[in-house]
């Protein structure tokens, strides 16, 4: 199903909007808990579930802890030359280190988060990105500090006591050092990043271990933090119609209190404290345009932000690291335009006859 044409009235229902809910708070939360929770059938409950993934709509992954997750990572701003969005938004989502990319509206900007290595980082902004004739233009920002990320954001679908009933008890946290992964461990984190709602036994049979020991290594990563879960959705079928970042420019000394401030607001869902031009940056859905338009006044103007650039997301082209939309496979690309990473070479230009799907890929 086509998210971008899709009325979110038609495809998600009050109740599965709650289901999506129930999934934020645990990705992992069994159907039996979800339905005693929500005051409905266990069987309505795998039915409806069944619907929205098979249908595409509704995908559960793991995320890495926001603390973790935000050691490294850049938030990238990419200009594009206008008709050339697609192809830099699908190289850049064809990359295993970048989990987050979007369009902006307008058409001429892409945003996207990397989380790769000094080497991966140095290849796409030193080597691949300014040899692309369709980049114009590129804006680094390096995550200082991670006040709130995607997976901790709840569409408000649920009261509070439903929130409670689905939060899982809190486990002692591990010391990041404590936690050494081997091959299993690894395994399962691979298995849950593709599907975080595998069953103990699925998960067994597929690394190749007793249900049993599947089940102590999963209550260890978790006391680790490193079974945070996603429900990855179109927020426009949540009712948010409107996906919005906001570079703001906060005195040093109040960047503490307004990050906090912003991480708690029920609409953001992402504060990141920066490098570069802004040094601070809030990812919030909203309703409409008006709903924007208030944000900006009634919340961001008492907070004393000197300066807001308000960028409109019009396409996520990736969320949490699973692909929402991809361009038609003949979109048109003249020969003479390089994906990130494309070179100057005889095999290069060998490789214009290709579809442009296929070298983009080859090159961020």
């Amino acid at each position: 199903m086509d998210l971008s044409t899709a009325d979110p009235d038609t495809v998600l229902d009050t109740l599965d909007r709650r289901l999506v809910c129930a999934l934020q708070i645990d990705g992992r939360a069994e159907t039996g808990r979800i339905a005693e929770v929500l005051g409905v059938s266990a069987r309505t409950v795998t039915r409806r579930l069944a619907r929205m993934q098979q249908a595409g709509l509704l995908r559960v992954v793991r995320m890495p802890d926001v603390e973790d997750a935000a050691v490294g990572a850049l938030l990238l701003r990419v200009r594009v030359l206008r008709g050339k969005v697609d192809t830099i938004a699908q190289a850049l989502a064809d990359r295993p280190d970048v989990p987050f990319v979007d369009v902006m509206l307008g058409g001429q900007e892409v945003g996207a988060v990397m989380l790769g290595d000094a080497g991966s980082r140095d290849r796409l902004l030193y080597a691949q990105l300014p040899a692309t004739a369709a980049v114009t233009e590129t804006t680094t920002h390096a995550v200082l500090h991670a006040f709130s990320d995607a997976g901790q954001w709840q569409a408000g679908h649920l009261d509070e006591d439903e929130v409670a009933a689905l939060t899982p008890p809190a486990v002692p946290r591990a010391h990041p050092g404590e936690t050494a992964l081997d091959e299993l461990d690894r395994a399962l984190l691979a298995r849950l990043a593709v599907d975080a709602r595998q069953s103990h036994a699925a998960l067994a049979a597929a690394v190749g271990a007793p249900e049993s020991t599947v089940r102590r290594r999963l209550h260890r990563l978790a006391a680790a933090g490193l079974l945070r879960t996603h429900a990855t959705v179109d927020p426009r079928l949540l009712g948010m119609a409107v996906d919005a970042n906001l570079w703001l420019d906060v005195p040093p000394g109040r960047l503490a209190e307004v990050g906090t401030a912003l991480a708690r607001h029920p609409q953001v869902h992402g504060v990141f404290a920066t490098s570069g031009p802004a040094n601070l940056m809030a990812a919030l859905f909203c309703t409409d345009h008006g709903g924007l338009y208030r944000f900006l006044t009634g919340t961001l103007g008492p907070l004393g932000v000197d300066r807001a650039e308000t960028a409109i997301v019009a396409r996520a082209v990736k969320r949490a690291g699973v692909p929402l939309q991809r361009p038609a496979p003949n979109a048109h690309r003249p020969p003479h335009t390089r994906a990130p990473g494309a070179s100057r070479t005889r095999a290069s230009r060998t490789r214009a006859s290709e579809p442009p799907r296929t070298r983009a890929a080859s090159g961020a």
